[in-house]
């Protein structure tokens, strides 16, 4: 079967856009699954075609895909080909609110205190959520948040140091600043979805030390990645939470993610 270029996107690979030459295929292929000009069990064409149909290489294909695989839009089927598949439901635990807004939510007063800022370069577990080659330079950040003045979470945040040059600059050691705050008012960039997994584990001795808990002790734990409006990682975020002075809540959503 020969496949022609697909309608049902109005977006095209523009080599002069900032934004990487995979994201920009993995937008238009889900552009073309989101307007159903591919449906649901429908064959993508092959790797060789849409290198031809968009003039990018087969690594640029294969991230693209891949992409589109994690977020649950395609699935390769061995021996047969990539097939457009339905996602499905998935929850989100506040993952487009900041700790900040959440504690003001809740009439509770936010505060921090920074344990560890600065850019490094990612490893792979880093690296792939993020959309970023191995070793590419991502900015980390580590802080102590506290409610009404008793700590209640060590959260560790990773993001491109691409998405806001000089974020460090800022004065992080001030009693509380938020990082989606920052990313909106100074960089523009807005999370508006993304995966959260929710576990349980025991602390480690300097979580235990920071979060006043005895050994042996327990603490929940989110990982998280947050998205922008176009399916663009923003950061990825891993929490360890007090069990006790901060519960989280679990709410069923339907978005894609």
């Amino acid at each position: 079967m020969q496949f022609r270029k697909p309608l049902g996107s109005t977006r095209l690979i523009d080599r002069n856009h900032p934004d990487p030459l995979y994201v920009q295929l993995r937008m238009v292929l889900r552009d073309m699954i989101e307007s159903k000009a591919f449906a649901v069990n429908d064959k993508l064409p092959s790797e060789r075609e849409l290198v031809e149909m968009y003039g990018v290489s087969r690594i640029t294909v294969r991230q693209a895909i891949k992409d589109l695989e994690n977020l649950g839009f395609l699935q390769t089927r061995a021996g047969k080909g990539i097939y457009v598949t339905e996602p499905k439901p998935t929850y989100e635990i506040e993952v487009v609110r900041s700790f900040t807004e959440t504690a003001a939510a809740n009439n509770r007063k936010p505060g921090m205190r920074l344990l560890k800022s600065a850019i490094i370069q990612a490893e792979l577990d880093i690296a792939r959520p993020l959309s970023l080659p191995v070793g590419s330079n991502v900015v980390f950040i580590e802080r102590l948040r506290f409610l009404d003045d008793l700590p209640v979470v060590v959260q560790r945040d990773w993001f491109a140091e691409a998405l806001a040059p000089g974020i460090l600059e800022l004065d992080w050691t001030s009693a509380n600043r938020s990082l989606y705050a920052e990313f909106n008012g100074r960089y523009g960039v807005v999370p508006t979805r993304g995966q959260s997994t929710l576990s349980a584990r025991l602390a480690s001795e300097l979580e235990a030390r920071l979060l006043e808990l005895d050994l042996p002790a327990a603490v929940l734990t989110l990982d998280q990645i947050s998205y922008d409006s176009e399916y663009r990682p923003v950061n990825v975020s891993a929490m360890a939470y007090h069990p006790v002075r901060y519960p989280l809540s679990l709410t069923e959503s339907r978005r894609r993610i």
